[in-house]
């Protein structure tokens, strides 16, 4: 199967480089130098192409910005190659252009196969491309949280399965609790809004509006206090109009208009202009006589009586009430009290919310214990086999008396979950605490590795995990820096050797100060200072034959023209030949 394998780089301005461009091998990669000669720049651009932090202090003095660019080789149908094309990306020949650029004023760029993209992106990229392992990560496995995460990657689909079901129903757990927290809280503030709500929606019951009926009272109340003068006029003009039956000879406005349309009515086929006129005093004729009606029914009809006027005020004023309590017209208090009634029948199935929540809550706390236990079993039988696969690669790692193991236990909380008996703490990742213990020799307590694990121990349990790891959920390339700290003797050949197997499936980058483990390097890089003290595109030079004894020759005796250092060197190169 074809894998992502990092092709090669280019550094400027970052730190001591000034700049430099190397090619890596798709085995095992050595990279060494001179104590600050730059070497673990190569770990920093590295950082810095996968999404790492950037950080001006990087740039080197007087350069404008620090650039890194790498190529890596990723097959078409590979994960990472589909996420780059997705963000818009191109593959050149096959393989990925990855730049990074950080400006002296702090500010970062990062670029995916000729397209600008976030920095982020890089990020999620890294985890299917790169396993970076340096310092800082040696102190991160001293964390139990870490070692949890490593004992949970290792088991794979084992605990990977019940943990996203613990870890949905822990999230269901979560929202029902606050629901259920908020409603119990909040009691008597809804009781008293209940309260409210049902006094307010008794007293709309009780006057009975109707729609509009405010506005249709208020222009029959107006109508009815001024009924004398509305009859008044109505009477005067319907005098007007059609004059008074007790007097013959009163003169009204319709018999005039009549007397002027017979008068034009007479002529009229003598001239259409005046027979017009005659057909407007025609209709006007007709509709002061529907207007003189009118203006009597209208008297006939009106009503005078003050006990009605009385009755309309009062209901007037109860229709006031609602309206400064609960809307600025009837029609809005109605919509109030639709409103309130949809309200009221939900506070009122609160209590019933309750016990359903609560219900509820109980169920899926019974969940999460019953899945606490497969948990807990899931990740004890992965812990044997971990244990077990990291104790062997510590035999090969010079370490063969050292035995690991995980110490999984669980806390007591008066407030956490029922598991086989004990109330025990638990949050998103279960109840587990898991830690790794080191036993370094027979009859030697197992004691968490912050505190039985010197420094090349450390390194040496380092290794240990990301081989197995490499087994199990295998990354294309892994860059090591100075995993062989506090290692050397026959501990550092065995490392050397041990990468170099891991080399066989991955690509394999170490930046090392051990001739034992760079001898093993398929490609050999050193890092080398000018004299200015700054590293160019020459300073990174790959290493053959006699450059590689004088380079392995310096890093055993600090002296590369020493005869017993190149005996010894030779030695080393022969012995990692004969290895492979």
């Amino acid at each position: 199967m074809v894998v992502p394998v990092l092709e090669e780089m280019r550094i400027q301005a970052l730190g001591v480089i000034d700049d430099a461009a190397f090619e890596l091998s798709p085995g095992f990669t050595a990279v060494t130098g001179e104590t600050g000669a730059g070497k673990t720049m190569v770990v920093t651009s590295l950082g810095l192409l996968l999404g790492g932090r950037a950080d001006a202090g990087l740039v080197r003095v007087g350069a404008k910005a620090a650039v890194v660019e790498g190529r890596i080789a990723v097959p078409e149908d590979a994960p990472a190659a589909r996420r780059a094309v997705e963000a818009g990306a191109e593959l050149d020949e096959g393989a990925l252009l990855v730049t990074r650029t950080v400006s002296a004023e702090g500010r970062s760029r990062a670029h995916l196969g000729g397209r600008s993209v976030p920095v982020g992106l890089l990020g999620e990229l890294s985890d299917d491309l790169v396993a970076v392992h340096g310092q800082t990560d040696q102190q991160g496995l001293l964390r139990p949280a870490r070692q949890r995460r490593a004992l949970d990657r290792f088991a794979g689909e084992a605990v990977a399965a019940p943990l996203e079901r613990w870890r949905e129903t822990y999230r269901r757990l979560r929202g029902v609790a606050a629901e259920l927290e908020e409603l119990t809280t909040r009691a008597r503030e809804r009781a008293q809004e209940a309260d409210l709500l049902r006094f307010g929606l008794e007293e709309v019951a009780a006057t009975e509006p109707r729609p509009g009926e405010d506005t249709e009272l208020a222009t029959e109340a107006e109508r009815l206090g001024h009924a004398e003068a509305l009859a008044s006029a109505a009477a005067t003009a319907h005098g007007a109009l059609a004059g008074d039956p007790a007097d013959p000879e009163s003169v009204d406005a319709a018999a005039l208009v009549s007397g002027a349309h017979r008068a034009l009515d007479a002529v009229r086929a003598h001239d259409p202009a005046l027979a017009h006129l005659a057909d407007r005093l025609g209709e006007a004729q007709i509709v002061l006589a529907d207007i003189a009606g009118e203006l009597a029914g209208y008297a006939d009809g009106l009503d005078a009586d003050p006990l009605r006027l009385a009755a309309v005020e009062e209901r007037r004023a109860a229709l006031a009430q609602l309206t400064r309590k609960y809307g600025e017209d009837i029609t809005a208090v109605l919509a109030w009290a639709e409103e309130g009634a949809a309200r009221l029948a939900e506070l009122e199935g609160d209590d019933d919310r309750i016990d359903g929540l609560a219900a509820e809550r109980d169920a899926l706390r019974a969940e999460l214990s019953r899945l606490a236990v497969d948990l807990t079993e899931a990740r004890q039988d992965a812990a044997k086999r971990f244990a077990d696969a990291v104790t062997g690669e510590l035999a090969e790692l010079a370490m063969p008396h050292a035995r690991v193991s995980f110490a999984l236990r669980r806390t007591d909380d008066p407030g956490g979950l029922d598991v086989d008996g004990r109330t025990v703490a638990y949050g998103p990742h279960g109840t587990d605490e898991v830690e790794l213990l080191l036993a370094p020799h027979p009859g030697a307590p197992a004691r968490p590795i912050a505190k039985g694990a010197s420094g090349g121990e450390l390194s040496r349990v380092m290794l240990a995990v990301e081989v197995v790891f490499a087994g199990s959920a295998p990354v294309p390339t892994y860059l090591f820096d100075e995993v062989d700290a506090g290692v050397g003797g026959k501990a550092a050949v065995e490392v050397g050797r041990r990468l170099a197997r891991l080399a066989r499936t991955a690509q394999v980058v170490v930046v090392t100060h051990l001739p034992q483990v760079a001898a093993f390097a398929d490609r050999h890089l050193a890092v080398r200072k000018t004299s200015e003290g700054s590293v160019t595109r020459s300073g990174v030079q790959a290493l053959d034959g006699e450059e590689r004894v004088r380079e392995l020759s310096r890093m055993l005796a600090g002296q590369e023209d020493s005869e017993l250092a190149r005996a010894h060197a030779e030695e080393l190169l022969d012995a990692a030949r004969a290895d492979r």
